[in-house]
């Protein structure tokens, strides 16, 4: 049977030490801390996302994809502010210590963690429901994080990839919409394993303004650069990139899961109308399509109320109820 400790060796402090990524930390697992440093003229960038279970994954889904997604929610933050991965953290309680399923667990937690050089340097481990929570470690140059605060009046509103297809995957599962086999599949890829744009967050240094990661969806997160910011935005709900899989439910589903579906960690960003040239450039760079889909616009007045001001392709005017994901209040 395995114990905490033979459990912690086996599969993550051994894992660890014989990845191929380079060790960071001047003192990782073993002691009470961590010790950890940026380097030169650079800052730490730390995040932490907790997932729980039957809130943020369901129970069936495959543990290697679980391992996969818990350490990608934490580096999108990172490629939201243009950071690039040093180290993480892994706390987590389990129902049970089984050896099968943290084999696979373990297995995509460090693939992914090894493609983008990030080093586990410590956490924790207990009995009880599965959660699972990383605190993350990346480093960006003094003046060259992107920050919620600095979009501008006139900024592009830009998103990568494709956005709606978590929903979509969701819906399909709950039973309120069908799909055929080959797009549920895509929709279930999108949910379980997303793509952290660390590579795209790093082309866009000095580029763009202000930028964060799509987890709630659009409609909720681009309300916080805005609220940050003191700016409106208005958005062409139509211009928003889908999925082929996607485009094949109806309209309202589609405006349903691109704008409020959340779990895309797409990034969302601002930057200069005189930077398009720029940006297409980093997405190209990073081999991540980027779409132009709003504008941001001055409040209508002092001490107004951020706004996004929904339209159609044709500049038409769109009344949405749609918001974000709330952690308390579910849909």
């Amino acid at each position: 049977m395995l114990s905490e400790f033979s459990l912690i060796e086996r599969f993550f402090a051994r894992r660890a030490s014989d990845s191929t990524y380079p060790q960071r930390a001047a003192l990782g697992i073993g002691d009470d801390c961590a010790l950890l440093a940026p380097p030169a003229g650079e800052m730490l960038a730390i995040s932490t996302d907790m997932l729980v279970e039957g809130r943020h994954f369901l129970p069936d889904v495959d543990p290697k994809a679980l391992g996969h997604k818990a350490l990608a929610v934490n580096l999108s933050d990172l490629a939201a502010m243009g950071a690039k991965p040093l180290a993480f953290t892994l706390a987590f309680s389990l129902p049970k210590a089984d050896a099968d399923w943290l084999s696979a667990f373990s297995d995509g937690l460090f693939d992914l963690a090894e493609r983008h050089g990030c080093e586990l340097i410590g956490g924790d481990t207990t009995g009880g429901p599965l959660n699972l929570c990383i605190t993350v470690f990346g480093s960006v140059p003094t003046q060259s994080a992107l920050r919620r605060d600095a979009a501008q009046r006139g900024d592009d509103i830009w998103v990568s990839g494709t956005l709606g297809d978590a929903r979509a995957s969701l819906g399909v599962q709950r039973g309120e919409w069908s799909a055929d086999a080959s797009d549920t599949a895509t929709f279930r890829r999108a949910m379980e394993l997303p793509e952290p744009r660390i590579a795209l967050g790093l082309a866009l240094r000095g580029v763009a303004r202000a930028a964060l990661d799509i987890s709630d969806g659009l409609a909720g997160d681009l309300m916080h650069i805005l609220e940050r910011s003191h700016l409106n935005a208005t958005v062409d709900a139509d211009a928003l990139p889908r999925s082929d899989a996607l485009r094949r439910l109806s309209t309202d589903i589609q405006r349903r899961c691109t704008i409020a579906g959340g779990d895309d960690y797409e990034l969302c960003f601002t930057a200069p109308a005189s930077a398009r040239g720029a940006v297409v450039a980093a997405g190209q760079q990073a081999s991540v399509p980027v779409t132009r889909v709003g504008t941001i616009t001055p409040l209508d007045s002092a001490g107004a109320v951020p706004t996004i001001s929904w339209h159609d392709a044709s500049g038409a005017p769109l009344t949405l109820t749609l918001q974000g994901f709330d952690h308390f209040h579910a849909e």
